[in-house]
């Protein structure tokens, strides 16, 4: 269901997909399945769609044209995608999945209402994926309105070794969900 407008403006009910232009479509959808659990919904020689739920497509891939590659560094544009994981335990599972198969993340972070870990696809996009550490968005936002967040809106890197540490132990989970900060 469609959120109610605002000033007017109609929402949309929810972000549908998102589309990628490669030039090497075989590993991007390898890639995709490999880290998110895509299967290909269709494809030819030059698009590829991709889903990992009941949607027809969450990913396109479009390899039509030798398109130049992304250039190097930070620049103006799209920044990365996100994905949500249902439980902690599900994207830990993923993370020490994926670093068992040589896939690391190149950035661990607890953001507040999210505890977060980045990677780059085969073109370098960065797909994040997350977990959310609020029962619901209202509780996130209400978070997002103290101080721990006015003081550092982006989050606090984590020591990977010692959150999966802290996890494997038995760590309660609003104490794994909670911000490092903000204790």
């Amino acid at each position: 269901m469609a959120p109610p407008p605002v000033n007017g403006v109609i929402r949309p009910a929810q972000l549908a997909h998102l589309v990628f232009y490669t030039r090497q479509l075989d590993t991007m959808i390898d890639w995709y399945a490999r880290v998110v659990g895509t299967e290909v919904a269709f494809r030819n020689e030059r698009i590829a769609f991709l889903s990992f739920d009941a949607e027809h497509h969450r990913i396109a891939l479009v390899a039509a044209e030798p398109y130049p590659p992304k250039p190097p560094g930070k620049a103006v544009g799209f920044y990365h995608a996100a994905f949500t994981h249902r439980h902690l335990a599900d994207l830990i599972a993923t993370y020490e999945r994926l670093a068992a198969e040589g896939v690391h993340a190149v950035r661990t972070i607890h953001h507040g209402p999210t505890v977060s870990f980045y990677y780059e696809d085969p073109d370098r996009n960065l797909i994040e994926l997350q977990v959310d550490a609020f029962a619901d968005a209202e509780e996130a936002r209400d978070w997002m309105l103290g101080p721990a967040f006015e003081r550092n809106p982006v989050g606090v890197e984590l020591d990977m070794r010692e959150y999966l540490a802290a996890f494997h132990a038995g760590a309660p989970l609003s104490e794994l969900l909670r911000r490092p900060d903000d204790r």
